[in-house]
């Protein structure tokens, strides 16, 4: 048998791993279940409170019931905007990373408008009530109502949390900092909550709603404290992973070796992310995440990425035999993804290292894949010796991009594509390009550009893979 046709006859026989994908139509429908109950639970404890007889009124109940269901509804955002990033299984199975991540994002800043919505509704109606100005009104409920105070403080705490997560500001701030700052999020939301119980209208009249959602608030942080505390320090604990070398990758870049006890039974797989904690280096406490750059297989996690923040400047730092704490493996970008035979990567940066590692696991015959890279200079390339491995063993069709990036139109290309034509370009680099899958890697704006371009040429939506992570 010839290389080519056992390297085909490896896919064919790795196909029925796409059929894992199978399930995730089965989680989401659980999931959005169980999203579904908890809203239509809101709703229904708010009609139970005389909602419809209080907006036919048209007066200050009124403005009161409304700012009651912009306060459950609020909450209940606010619920799942935890729920979302504590790595509960249901929903990173039903949704994956990317759409968890775009989804929190919007989940929290509906959430907060509500609540700002859910603080002048009540304001303005109980002072239409007691006959007092909106100013008296609100200086009344901080000090004289239940659970007020802390409210307040919560209240604060997530004013902050959403106007650093600007995109504006977030770009301005280091992510060391920025996400030191997002976890006073759920002291936040831990601080706001209670007043509900203490003094909302909905609870006091409906002890067994009270039952429900102090539940409910009790299951979603025994989630963060098991899936984002207790699960990661287990499995850190069990497989005992160090660092077995730190090398340059380039001017720029930095590779990160590391083994463990019996990392097979991590489950990682090439393309996933973890968030990584070097113990005894400076900043440990503040998790980097970082995608495997090698496929995880080989008895090693790899991981690589450009010297630009703290965090990544410290991983040079590190010395053999540093401990690592671990949180993972996450994502759904992998090669379950794949729905046809050719493949086509695309990477700019730090973003080539996932890449590389799904090339080194996934099978393809000689010219069935090919890596796009996109750096501002040749001299900043990253994993290039594992490239050059992969084009002379495997038959690995290499384009390098190289230069200062347009302005205007395919922002995507570097200056020197006068014409700027992205969705001409990639059917010329990749014939045929409609019946490949895609993976994309790389800043959100240049993905974004590419995407464009992509559906331009005739690449089906579903043909496209690309994964945000956050934390």
């Amino acid at each position: 048998m010839t290389t080519q046709a056992a390297t085909r006859s490896t896919f064919i026989a790795a196909v029925p791993r796409v059929g894992i994908r199978s399930r995730r139509p089965l989680w989401r429908l659980l999931a959005i279940g169980v999203i579904w109950a908890t809203s239509l639970f809101v709703v229904a404890l708010w009609i139970a409170g005389g909602a419809v007889q209080d907006l036919r009124a048209m007066d200050a109940d009124t403005l009161n019931t409304l700012g009651r269901i912009t306060g459950l509804v609020s909450a209940n955002l606010l619920l799942y905007q935890v729920l979302l990033m504590a790595r509960v299984p249901l929903f990173e199975r039903a949704f994956g990373r990317d759409a968890i991540t775009r989804m929190h994002r919007w989940v929290g800043f509906w959430s907060f408008w509500l609540l700002l919505a859910h603080i002048a509704l009540l304001v303005v109606g109980y002072a239409a009530q007691a006959g007092v100005n909106v100013i008296a009104q609100l200086w009344d409920f901080v000090w004289n109502y239940p659970g007020m105070m802390l409210a307040t403080a919560g209240t604060g705490l997530l004013v902050l949390v959403v106007v650093t997560s600007i995109r504006r500001a977030r770009r301005a701030m280091r992510y060391e900092s920025w996400h030191l700052l997002h976890l006073y999020g759920y002291l936040g939301v831990g601080l706001a909550i209670p007043h509900m119980l203490w003094t909302g209208a909905d609870f006091a009249a409906h002890p067994l709603a009270e039952v429900y959602w102090w539940g409910l608030w009790a299951a979603t942080a025994a989630a963060v404290i098991v899936f984002r505390v207790a699960l990661p320090l287990w499995r850190s604990a069990r497989h005992d992973i160090r660092v077995v070398a730190v090398e340059a990758d380039g001017p720029v870049g930095v590779v990160v070796r590391m083994r463990g006890r019996g990392l097979e039974r991590l489950g990682a797989r090439a393309g996933q992310f973890f968030v990584w904690r070097f113990l005894g280096a400076p900043g440990w406490t503040r998790g980097v995440p970082l995608s495997l750059a090698a496929d995880p297989r080989r008895g090693e996690l790899v991981v690589a990425a450009r010297m630009v923040g703290d965090g990544t400047r410290r991983l040079a730092t590190l010395r053999r035999g540093t401990r690592v704490l671990i949180e993972g493996p996450y994502g759904e970008f992998t090669g379950e993804a794949r729905t046809r035979r050719g493949i086509v990567m695309m990477g700019a940066g730090a973003g080539v290292a996932p890449l590389v590692s799904l090339l080194e696991a996934e099978p393809y015959a000689p010219g069935e894949a090919i890596l796009i890279t996109r750096d501002h200079a040749a001299a900043e390339s990253m994993r290039v010796r594992e490239i050059e491995r992969l084009v002379a063993r495997r038959g690995l069709h290499h384009v390098a991009l190289h230069g200062p990036r347009r302005r205007a139109g395919s922002t995507w290309l570097p200056v020197t594509f006068a014409d700027g034509r992205g969705a001409e370009m990639l059917r010329r680099m990749v014939p045929g390009i409609h019946d490949h899958d895609v993976y994309l890697c790389g800043p959100e704006p240049w993905m974004a550009s590419v995407r464009r371009d992509l559906r331009a040429a005739g690449v089906p939506a579903a043909q496209i893979h690309s994964e945000a992570f956050g934390v």
